[in-house]
């Protein structure tokens, strides 16, 4: 027979009763006051949730990490001229393209670009370029603004990549594979090293508002692929609300909302604590947290009407042909001014007219995505600057591949080259003014310090602190990383 002794409660019946109705009453007053405004209000709820979550690592997937060694740069923006832009027409200076300018070249490869059996002759830039700064670094002249930046620049010019198709190459410079279905740059930055910002996304990914203005494999090239989905690219869609669910329905008040979470994390923290190894159950709590703070910080961050006259103007903020890209460029700055660690914005979207993509005119194509864009990344590294925030914000320019030196036969544009282009870093401890890698006398090749894709990101992620041969993460029985069985860091360009 079991001993009912042994059960004896501490309190009498009576005083049990009165204690449990108390605290009811008490819960019942904070929610009243919490309607009310007067205990500190939703702002208040959220920054509590905040504080509970990042007090428990395990609890929370994007609570900051130590870096493997001390890091030059904690944010990253990456600016993605999607489509391909020509390196031989943008910063890879080639003067022998003039001097054989319609010439045939024997024994040049027909099937090296994308389409096949339309090589024409060697066809010369339709820009001028010119020496810049200190440094004396070459620019076309469809650049005057970012020209004026390239003390603070390091140009590869030895890129390559290998594949000469639009989604596999995007794949390939935002996964390190040309598959999808694996996690992006931005992704793997966030795993290792969690977030700045308790209320806002850690990873934010901006896209064309024009035209068809997603890039080839859409949210594929900010996924995070097997890693948990907390570390995924948070989309801000071009055209009305940029966060979908931003805003609290209206039927719902804020005391409703925050007891409804707070059931759900319960509800999943029990069931996380028989399963601890569960890290996407995690991760999944984490973002319905993130969610709701995200409806208090996020509007604020991005709304650039409060910022002076004098900013919108050094953006181009209002200028008709990149007034959209310039919004975007000052979102990213006021986002890594608030704690996100990778921003990235695309330039142009999946048609050739909306994108650097200049197979049939590359003298119009280039000069329209040069002047939706020149002003605003120009501003965007001024005020980083004068902020003093350029020196832990690396900025990354480039886009899938490079075009070829020839003609494309039909037309006056160049195809796709995977084996040239040409990327720069800024800020960050990225070593300013400075050239690494060359290609062939007419820019067809990379042939000194030649600089792969899985080499590039090596080194994004060493700027980070983070050694890329030591960031992994097991599934499917191995262990993956960014630069999968290569890359290595290009030394050159460290500051």
């Amino acid at each position: 027979m079991i001993n009912m002794n042994q059960f004896s409660p501490v309190f009498s019946r009576r005083q049990l009763l009165a204690q449990a109705g108390g605290g009811a009453g008490l819960l019942a007053l904070a929610s009243l006051l919490a309607e009310e405004g007067l205990l500190g209000g939703r702002a208040q709820a959220a920054e509590d949730a905040a504080a509970g979550a990042a007090a428990d690592p395990r609890l929370n997937p994007l609570a900051p990490k130590k870096s493997h060694f001390p890091a030059k740069a904690k944010n990253v923006i990456w600016l993605f001229m999607n489509g391909g832009p020509s390196q031989v027409d943008t910063w890879d200076h080639k003067p022998e393209l003039a001097k054989r300018d319609g010439q045939e070249l024997e024994g040049f490869d027909k099937n090296t670009g994308f389409f096949t059996g339309q090589v024409g002759p060697v066809m010369k830039s339709p820009f001028s370029f010119a020496q810049h700064g200190q440094s004396g670094m070459w620019a076309s002249e469809i650049f005057p603004g970012m020209a004026q930046h390239v003390d603070d620049m390091a140009f590869l010019h030895g890129c390559y990549t290998g594949s000469n198709n639009h989604s596999p190459a995007l794949f390939m410079m935002n996964t390190g594979t040309t598959r999808m279905g694996h996690p992006s740059v931005g992704s793997w930055v966030t795993y290792g090293l969690g977030s700045e910002s308790l209320n806002l996304p850690a990873f934010v990914a901006m896209t064309d508002p024009l035209g068809r203005g997603l890039p080839k494999g859409y949210s594929q090239n900010w996924s995070a692929g097997f890693l948990p989905s907390v570390y995924q690219g948070t989309w801000l869609k071009p055209q009305g609300d940029p966060i979908d669910n931003l805003y609290r329905p209206a039927e719902q008040n804020d005391a409703q909302q925050r007891a409804a979470l707070d059931l759900l994390k319960q509800l999943n923290q029990q069931h996380l604590a028989h399963s601890p190894e569960e890290l996407e159950l995690a991760a999944r709590i984490e973002s319905f947290e993130l969610a709701y703070r995200m409806q208090i910080a996020a509007p604020e961050a991005i709304d650039i009407n409060d910022e002076p006259e004098h900013i919108h103007k050094l953006y181009g903020v209002g200028e008709k042909r990149c007034d959209h890209f310039a919004r975007q460029c000052l979102v990213a700055r006021r986002l890594v001014e608030r704690g996100v660690r990778f921003v990235q914005i695309y330039s142009g979207g999946m048609e050739n007219e909306r994108s650097w993509d200049g197979h049939q005119n590359i003298k119009d194509n280039h000069s329209q995505f040069a002047g939706e864009t020149d002003t605003p990344i120009a501003g965007l590294l001024a005020d980083l600057k004068q902020r003093g925030l350029l020196d832990s914000t690396l900025v990354v320019w480039g886009g899938e591949f490079g075009r070829l030196p020839i003609v494309q036969k039909g037309g006056t544009g160049r195809d796709h080259n995977p084996h040239a282009f040409t990327y720069w870093l800024a800020g960050g401890g990225a070593k300013g003014g400075v050239r690494h890698g060359a290609t062939d006398e007419l820019g067809h090749k990379a042939v000194d310090g030649r600089v792969h894709v899985n080499d590039l990101h090596a080194t994004i992620l060493h700027l980070l602190g983070l050694e890329h041969t030591r960031l992994t993460f097991r599934y499917s029985g191995r262990d993956f990383r960014l630069t999968d069985v290569a890359g290595h860091v290009v030394k050159e360009v460290l500051a």
